[in-house]
């Protein structure tokens, strides 16, 4: 296995070559050298501007909330930054760093459920400060009291839209150097306990000094961004990344793209920004949302740099969006897919701009071997999978997760990653820290490797994601990835979102089972027969172009079809094997195949959740895979569950830990 080797460059003008050892320094550098220059400019409605923030202004009020956090925190102290995406918290963020405190960003609550998880943050974190605003003070005390939660007594509150600015004078440097702590990273969560990834100022600069020479980057560069800020991709890719160039960067709400997305390109198109982008689904969003009279205005022709990244990048996505949007200029080209996570600060590996996406089509029968095979004419079973480019500055590898051994070429692996920008660990975590942040080559010794829990192949340098190490499917010793899965039941009726569904495994009487959640697209769900849409699935013509139906099912005739109601107080989490394992009665009705429901208990016009089941039944050949040719079947002591994928993803159907609501 060749693995991706780090490209060297020559630092150039600009601040690589100052040698800033903190954001401070670089914060601190832009408020003297472009005091007056416009840093953020916000849209509350995703139209009309309703903030600006300037550099100097942003180094003031970060001075002050730093002033005042020394009231009642000490240096090293972690505070966590409850506050919808904004100005605000982008001044509370700078005011951690300027005070030499660790920012913990999490999505205010709002609820019973949103407390939970932000209770289990503070209490890993081990914060008793909160910074928030008016605004939210209110929201997040009455999640507490719903909560029915003690800790109000025990927390601090500083609302720091409300601060006096002219303390900033009493603003002390706190000498923070590379390795001091930036913030903390919380993942979701949704499979366990959050974990803190602990990034610091050196992270931070390197990761920022690779995203601007891989996105080539200038100071002629206009940043358009819709993203959650307290996620990596939202905070460092469009609130970090702009101040690193010295260039604006025009923020909204993510809920004023999820319900208009026809505003994200209004704005590209307003402020003729070159690099916006976010998850495959906003693309997706696009296509399906956006009419041919609201086209007529977009000037598309300035974005050079679409990126793709933090889920799956769908081939067929971005052809079908390129064709959409060329009437309004804009080009296939300016796609740039990506990839990364929170534990690599954010950016790893990335396509070359203004150059098509590399797409290969490969046998999905090997595939689910870990085989890497080029689709031939007489191919049954082909998928594409779009590469995510090359790693800069960093080393990437393949690796069979059970030997721990370099694989062989054409083999998929594991994903692992060395260096700079490689985070320090896991908060208060030494346990999953070793795990996931000191991997070693088995045979060499090589090390340490950051083990990204992802499956993938490298390809004439570049980098292929093809599925989640611990989301893979095993039944009856058969490999299978979810996307794929995902992507065919998709295809099989108009009526099912693309890009909102999520197959997994449960085990029913010893068997394990196949299991499909899928949304229905609202507009679609009045008149909806489920059991139309179920045999689409099983039948539809795309759905068998694609791929044999028996591919899903193990070879095997599936057990007769059952229906089982979808409560209405179901808990919709990022990742639905959660709140499928938290309700067994729901999916484990005798095994059953099929399974449809309204919220409101309709038996046969499901408003939001379609959810489909194949049974397999045990056999003699029912085995696990051994790992002898590089299959991946498990976990193999991951500590992790995948890094946050943009929770406001699923296409607005808003999970808890995004803090979004739909109006």
């Amino acid at each position: 296995m060749t693995p991706i080797e780090p490209k060297t460059s020559r630092w150039d003008s600009g601040p690589d070559s100052m040698e800033f050892s903190s954001f401070v320094d670089l914060a601190r550098y832009r408020a003297d050298t472009q005091p007056l220059d416009r840093a953020y400019v916000y849209l509350k409605d995703g139209e009309v501007e309703t903030g600006t923030l300037t550099y100097q202004a942003l180094d003031q009020t970060a001075r002050a909330i730093a002033v005042q956090l020394h009231k009642h925190v000490r240096p090293g102290d972690r505070v966590l930054l409850a506050y919808p995406p904004g100005l605000d918290f982008i001044t509370a963020f700078f005011g951690c760093l300027y005070g030499g405190v660790i920012a913990v960003p999490v999505s205010p609550p709002t609820g019973p459920s949103d407390w939970s998880r932000f209770k289990k943050i503070l209490h890993d974190a081990g914060a008793t400060t909160v910074c928030t605003s008016t605004s939210r003070i209110g929201g997040i005390q009455v999640a507490s009291v719903a909560a029915g939660s003690d800790m109000q007594e025990k927390l601090r509150y500083l609302l720091t839209d409300s601060i006096d600015k002219k303390c900033a004078r009493e603003w002390q440097d706190p000498d923070v150097g590379e390795a001091s702590l930036a913030f903390l990273q919380y993942t979701s969560g949704s499979t366990g306990l959050p974990k803190g990834v602990m990034v610091s100022h050196g992270n931070l600069l390197h990761n920022e000094w690779m995203i601007r020479r891989g996105f080539e980057h200038s100071e002629r560069t206009i940043v358009v961004g819709w993203l959650p800020l307290y996620h990596d991709m939202g905070l460092i890719g469009n609130v970090l990344q702009p101040l690193y160039l010295g260039i604006p960067s025009i923020l909204m709400l993510p809920v004023a793209f999820l319900v208009k997305p026809v505003r994200w390109l209004q704005a590209i198109s307003r402020y003729r920004a070159t690099t916006s982008g976010g998850p495959n689904f906003a693309y997706e969003l696009c296509v399906r949302r956006v009419s041919e009279e609201q086209k007529l205005g977009l000037d598309l022709s300035c974005w050079d740099l679409a990126f793709n990244g933090s889920e799956v990048v769908r081939h067929d996505t971005l052809t079908r969006f390129s064709e959409n949007f060329a009437s309004c200029g804009f080009r296939k080209s300016a796609f740039y897919c990506c990839y990364g996570l929170a534990e690599s600060t954010l950016f790893v590996t990335a396509s070359a701009k203004s150059a098509d996406p590399i797409v290969k089509s490969i046998d999905a029968d090997a595939l689910q071997q870990h085989r890497v095979v080029a689709a031939s004419g007489k191919t049954k079973n082909a998928i594409d999978v779009v590469g995510c480019g090359r790693a800069l500055e960093l080393k990437v590898v393949i690796v069979n997760p059970e030997t721990r051994l370099l694989c062989a070429p054409n083999n998929v692996g594991e994903i692992w990653v060395q260096g700079k920008s490689t985070a320090h660990g896991y908060w208060n975590n030494p346990q999953s820290t070793e795990a996931t942040f000191n991997a070693r080559l088995a045979d060499t010794g090589e090390g340490p490797f950051m083990r990204t829990g992802d499956l993938g192949f490298i390809q004439d340098g570049h980098l292929f994601v093809t599925g989640r190490l611990k989301d893979l499917i095993i039944i009856r010793g058969r490999n299978y990835y979810p996307n794929d899965i995902e992507a065919i039941v998709q295809a099989s009726h108009p009526s099912l979102r693309s890009d909102s569904g999520a197959a997994f495994s449960l085990d029913f009487n010893g068997e394990e089972s196949l299991v499909m959640v899928q949304e229905v697209d609202r507009s679609q769900s009045r008149d909806l027969d489920s059991v139309v849409v179920l045999d689409a699935v099983d039948c539809g013509e795309r759905a068998v172009r694609r791929r044999p139906r028996d591919a899903l099912v193990g070879h095997e005739r599936p057990v007769p079809r059952q229906r089982a109601d979808v409560p209405p107080d179901a808990r919709r989490t990022r990742r639905a094997p959660v709140s499928a394992r938290q309700q067994p009665p729901l999916y484990g009705r005798r095994g059953g195949r099929v399974v449809a429901a309204g919220r409101r208990g309709r038996r046969r016009r499901s408003r939001d959740v379609l959810l489909r089941q194949e049974a397999v039944p045990a056999g003699p050949d029912r085995r696990e895979s051994d790992g002898a040719n590089g299959d991946a079947h498990g976990p193999s002591g991951l500590p992790r569950d995948r890094h946050p994928r943009i929770e406001a993803r699923r296409d607005g159907r808003l999970s808890d830990d995004a803090g979004l609501r739909r109006p």
